[in-house]
């Protein structure tokens, strides 16, 4: 059984246990990840690959979330 790790996301640390994809971070989070778009290491991650990338030690996510409405 794997341990937790240390992530960065959006310029705080987080502790996630190893082993996790983007998307089970944010289901884990309780982020919808229809409504956010994620930067991983400085690169830009596909909706549909969510779920294909996992986290290590270390890695950097910003996550931002969309916002909508309008004048």
């Amino acid at each position: 059984m794997s341990g937790p790790i240390e992530l960065i996301v959006n310029g705080k640390t987080r502790e996630v246990e190893a082993g996790r994809t983007i998307l089970q971070f944010l289901e884990e989070h309780a982020v919808n990840p229809l409504l956010v778009a994620v930067e991983h290491n400085g690169e830009i991650v596909r909706r549909n690959r969510f779920g294909d990338v996992p986290l290590a030690e270390g890695d950097r996510l910003e996550i931002i979330h969309m916002v909508g409405g309008g004048a």
